[in-house]
């Protein structure tokens, strides 16, 4: 009899069935993901649309001190606070002429790559001045003007190339 008690036990526990069924609807990750993902994007465009610097596309006025008159440079947006950037102020033997890329880092600094010539009949007999390579333009007016910072040419005088936004 004490034999026939755990087998009769374990007859009565196989041999349950469940009654009801659960009818719990088939979800689809793939689709939830998906949404989640849209909806982060979202955001993420929100966010960086409002830390997105003040637009500087079109063509602008570009100075010089030491050549009369003012000459055009054109931006053109590449990418987000990035340009493509070229221009050039003439006048007589004299010019000094832009050409490169530009980022916004800040709301009070333009970061210029590029090529800066200049010749100027004043400075070394109007010898080609060339500035290849990375150049800070800062402004201190909420970016009505832009100043380039590192200034000096070759022939070791300070120049003022200044970009007026329009």
């Amino acid at each position: 009899m004490k034999n026939l008690l755990p087998i009769a036990i374990l007859l009565s526990v196989f041999s349950c069935k469940k009654s009801e069924k659960t009818n719990s609807p088939k979800v689809d990750s793939a689709k939830i993901i998906d949404s989640i993902n849209v909806a982060r994007t979202k955001i993420n465009d929100s966010i960086l649309a409002s830390r997105a610097f003040k637009d500087l596309s079109g063509t602008h006025s570009l100075t010089h001190d030491m050549i009369a008159g003012n000459g055009k440079i054109s931006f053109a947006k590449t990418g987000e606070d990035q340009y493509k950037i070229s221009g050039e102020n003439k006048a007589g033997s004299n010019f000094v002429k832009i050409e490169g890329t530009a980022k916004v880092t800040s709301s009070k600094n333009l970061k210029f790559n590029g090529k800066i010539s200049q010749s100027i009949s004043d400075y070394n007999d109007g010898k080609l001045d060339v500035r290849n390579g990375t150049r800070n333009f800062s402004t201190k007016d909420g970016g009505k003007t832009f100043k380039l910072h590192e200034s000096v040419n070759q022939a070791g005088f300070a120049d003022d190339i200044i970009i007026k936004i329009q």
